[in-house]
């Protein structure tokens, strides 16, 4: 098991994240222009807590069909890191390329009761996008530039069968690309937040 690995493993259990979450990488773009693309008309800085406690009322208003409804931003370094409790939005073909445009995106979608996905876009083009519990079910324009990243994580594209730790590989992916190991430590950071209910 590689180091960062050993960080995400966290991402399996069913933590604070719990088991449908989106988690959405943003390079060169700050918070505020993130929740813009996501769609908000504004943020406030709240911690994760609260934000959990505006999902979790929206969910329990929606009964869920609707994701999360908010999203909440941190940087780190270049990159901002997008979190969405209960939500999936960060990860949908007519999100991310709007999402993408004009920058490079890796976003990851944890949904136990529907499919886990894994994508890379750039410039508003889905370069490359996997099933995390399948990897071999790949997407995209050219697929074959995440085959590095998946071996230098543990994860064979090729592999038929569901490889252990899914949730926690997907993660080490995005890590390779965008530096950034997705820790317990972001949640713990003070985010701004968003509107983005539909």
């Amino acid at each position: 098991m590689t180091d960062s690995l050993t960080d995400l493993i966290w991402l399996e259990s069913y933590g604070p994240l719990s088991d449908i979450f989106c988690v959405t990488f943003l390079r060169g773009l700050d918070p505020p222009e993130v929740l813009r693309r996501f769609g908000a008309a504004s943020g406030e800085r709240l911690a994760f807590a609260e934000l959990n406690s505006l999902v979790s009322e929206y969910v329990e208003q929606t009964q869920g069909g609707n994701g999360g409804g908010y999203v909440g931003v941190v940087p780190s370094g270049e990159w901002s890191v997008a979190i969405e409790p209960w939500g999936w939005r960060g990860n949908l073909p007519e999100v991310i390329g709007g999402l993408s445009k004009g920058s490079e995106v890796v976003a990851i979608n944890r949904h136990d009761y529907a499919e886990a996905h894994f994508v890379y876009a750039v410039d508003s083009t889905v370069i490359g996008g996997f099933l995390p519990r399948l990897p071999s079910q790949q997407y995209g324009s050219d697929p074959e530039r995440l085959t590095r990243w998946m071996r230098e994580a543990g994860l064979d594209p090729a592999q038929e069968e569901r490889p252990p730790n899914p949730i926690a590989t997907a993660f080490a992916v995005a890590a390779r690309i965008t530096g950034v190991t997705f820790t317990p430590e972001f949640l713990e950071r003070p985010l701004l937040v968003g509107d983005i209910r539909t």
